[in-house]
């Protein structure tokens, strides 16, 4: 049950983002999406892409959060 729902997530995900454009609030919950996922170095490459594309946005503050708290849990 457990690994069903996972794959319906990631399909979510991948569906999700391919419709859209890579907007800041798609790319910070696909980085939280990784993070669950224990892919912490995709979760920190997204969060930085937050920072740098979108920096005025209120996900630029939140990804630099998240980035902080994975370089504190390194």
């Amino acid at each position: 049950m457990k690994k069903r729902m996972l794959v319906i997530m990631i399909i979510a995900v991948i569906a999700l983002s391919s419709c859209s454009g890579d907007n800041a609030s798609e790319l910070f919950e696909t980085a939280k999406f990784e993070e669950l996922q224990n892919n912490k170095k995709h979760a920190m490459q997204l969060y930085e892409d937050i920072i740098k594309k979108y920096p005025q946005s209120e996900f630029a503050d939140k990804a630099k959060e998240r980035l902080s708290a994975l370089n504190t849990n390194k």
